[in-house]
């Protein structure tokens, strides 16, 4: 099973003073802003890997119900590592054989193309939470 780490995401009490920490000190580019119902998301890149800077709205959203931690809204730090797959039902079947705990999140779109964002969430044995796709992150590029 191969996958490639290009997304990382930070929840951040602040995305737009963390947006301007990242560009001035690694000139890094962002690539798109982007507002939901669970969180206001910066997305960053520098040319190869995908930099979330998320603030989210409730800790529900940041996965406070499925952190024995009790991290909500108010944690900042690394949020989740992101994993770019070809084989998706045979990504989670590894992760489940390896203590992954699946958390949320399903295929959307069509598989055999990419198209389609989502994200599936697992937890790792040590808690960090672990996504997959097979489409990518904005500013992300599989294959350098």
């Amino acid at each position: 099973m191969v996958g490639k780490l290009r997304h990382i995401a930070i929840s951040v009490p602040n995305k737009h003073e963390a947006t301007r920490f990242y560009q001035n000190s690694f000139g890094m580019k962002l690539i798109r802003e982007n507002k939901t119902l669970m969180a206001s998301v910066a997305y960053l890149s520098d040319g190869l890997m995908s930099l979330a800077l998320i603030e989210y709205k409730s800790d529900t959203a940041a996965g406070k119900a499925t952190s024995p931690k009790n991290e909500g809204k108010e944690f900042v730090g690394l949020h989740h590592l992101g994993f770019w797959v070809d084989d998706i039902e045979g990504t989670k079947e590894a992760l489940e054989q390896n203590g992954g705990q699946y958390m949320m999140g399903e295929v959307s779109g069509n598989t055999d193309d990419d198209h389609g964002y989502y994200e599936i969430k697992y937890r790792d044995p040590n808690n960090v939470i672990v996504d997959i796709t097979h489409s990518g992150w904005t500013g992300a590029i599989k294959e350098p």
